[in-house]
């Protein structure tokens, strides 16, 4: 691979072995947090270093509901500080990535009238606390405009709906563009370089000793200040630190349905603003797909790949049900995906449906700052609290934010939900590849829109090292459906390998990996 290249791995490898002089910020979490903080601190002009101890978004930032969103059950827990602050945040997350974050109408369906004045008069509050940056304004419907919008809902009961706008989005793939921004403003991104301990100089943290997994060479970083975003790992990363350090993150489970576009074959959205573990629950157009979710289930740990627990699948058909008109068959469930919130730890924390999802910085005795809650909406405001704040730690001089109105990589191009969805003003660059090798241009594997082209632009810029890291984030082929992405496992592991220049080998073990992964996102009846 061109080492000159501005986002060969090799490159950034080889630019941290060549610095000798302490990073001003280094960042442990290649999430939607650890990004936004290297791409904030990097556009205010400091010197940064990021490690991810997997691939970018491996964890919960590319398991998402889909929804860029201020929250509308939050209004009624009145959290409203919460919900506008997430508004102001999807409006510029919206103007600043057009490609990938869109106007999604929201139906809530209506079955009296006291639905439709309390529900309305939220909705109506929702509008105003997004002020100039609100993406439409809701509107009450009739029956009949109802069912224009989404000509699959039941109609037993129905009377209407409140239709109001939020964002959509996909999220693994504004990951990667965010990460391609941040290193084309100056920082160091790096994925599969896990961070095995925290290096300390008179009791301050002054660095961190990190693995390529790749190789198995140790590399030892100097930094002014350590920023710990690994979400649901935040506390064994603290523990790196402070090894008594006491539990600050509730780890919490959400899962989600993948249905064939027909159950919701327009480009609405359905929710569900009232079930048995107060939560909201939503059925998302996305990718030529229905997104049903999510749950809210307490764990006891975090683990890097989330298992849904069959009592999930079923609460999440049996709410949806009474909803459609075609009764949810689990025959047709495509795919299952799992992803853990990384809540802050405060009140009742066995009742995760009920904890606040602001975020909270804390910094430990020895420097280490670590962000921890928060929701993908706010990443840009999580980040910029966080440096902030390490600025001050670090003793770094002050430099203003500078992401508010900062256009991210790809927005060029526009939104669409075809093969090249998401890939922005890239777009075009691929199809000159497909053009250049036409064996390229077909696709993957039946049922997916995804072509050979995009595998080699995903290793060649986009930094994929593996199977899984095409399947599942650089394409969404694992999340929409996991029979046909196994199918083209073989066909992308093959490109993989001519472009990283990996043997048969490495393409049987890969194989051996994905398919253990993919395992997880399959539906099992009786399981």
């Amino acid at each position: 691979m061109d080492s000159q290249n501005t986002f060969s791995r090799e490159r950034l490898l080889a630019q941290i072995d060549d610095e000798s002089q302490p990073w001003d910020v280094v960042v442990i979490g290649g999430g939607a947090t650890g990004v936004g903080v290297a791409l904030d601190a990097a556009t205010r002009g400091y010197r940064v270093a990021l490690f991810e101890q997997h691939d970018f978004g491996k964890g919960t930032s590319s398991r998402s509901t889909k929804l860029v969103h201020g929250g509308v059950r939050y209004l009624e827990q009145g959290n409203v500080g919460l919900v506008r602050e997430a508004l102001r945040e999807r409006g510029r997350l919206s103007r600043n990535a057009p490609h990938l974050v869109h106007p999604l109408p929201t139906i809530v369906p209506l079955h009296s009238q006291w639905e439709r004045i309390y529900y309305g008069l939220g909705l109506k509050t929702y509008d105003l606390l997004s002020g100039r940056l609100r993406l439409g304004p809701s509107r009450h419907l009739s029956l009949a405009e109802t069912l224009a919008e989404i000509p699959t809902l039941q109609t037993t009961g129905l009377c209407g709906g409140i239709r109001y706008f939020d964002g959509a989005f996909d999220d693994a793939r504004l990951l990667v563009n965010l990460v391609q921004t941040a290193i084309e403003s100056g920082a160091v991104c790096l994925n599969y370089t896990p961070v095995r301990e925290l290096v300390k100089q008179s009791g301050r943290i002054a660095g961190v000793v990190v693995e390529d997994a790749e190789t198995g060479k140790e590399l030892r970083i100097q930094a002014r200040v350590v920023v710990n975003a690994t979400g649901p790992f935040s506390d064994q990363t603290r523990r790196l630190d402070d090894p008594q350090a006491k539990a600050a993150i509730v780890p919490s489970q959400g899962i989600h349905l993948v249905f064939d576009r027909a159950y919701m074959p327009g480009d609405t959205a359905l929710v569900v603003p009232k079930t048995r573990d107060g939560r909201i629950v939503f059925a998302i157009p996305w990718h030529e797909h229905a997104v049903v979710g999510t749950t809210d289930t307490l764990l006891d740990k975090a683990s890097l790949e989330p298992q849904p627990q069959p009592s999930e699948i079923e609460f999440l058909l049996e709410t949806i049900a009474p909803y459609w008109s075609r009764k949810p068959d689990p025959a047709d469930i495509r795919s299952i995906f799992a992803g853990i919130r990384p809540l802050a730890r405060r009140g009742d924390s066995r009742n995760t449906a009920k904890l606040a999802r602001n975020h909270v910085i804390r910094v430990s005795t020895s420097g280490l700052v670590s962000i921890m809650g928060g929701k993908w909406t706010t990443y840009r405001k999580m980040a910029e609290d966080g440096v902030d704040r390490a600025i001050a730690v670090g003793g770094l001089l002050p430099k203003p934010c500078r992401t508010k109105m900062l256009s991210i990589h790809g927005a060029e191009g526009t939104y669409s939900q075809g093969a090249l969805a998401g890939y922005g003003g890239d777009g075009p660059a691929i199809r000159e590849i497909a053009t250049a090798r036409p064996e390229l241009a077909s696709p993957l594997a039946d049922r997916l829109p995804y072509i050979g082209a995009q595998v080699v632009w995903a290793a060649r810029q986009e930094m994929a090292r593996g199977v899984e890291d095409i399947l599942a984030r650089r394409t969404r082929a694992l999340f929409l459906d996991a029979d046909a992405a196994l199918a083209a496992a073989p066909r992308v592991a093959e490109l993989l390998a001519g472009e990283l220049g990996r043997d048969a080998a490495w393409q049987a073990e890969e194989l051996q990996q994905f398919q253990a992964v993919a395992e997880h996102y399959q539906y099992h009846a009786g399981v």
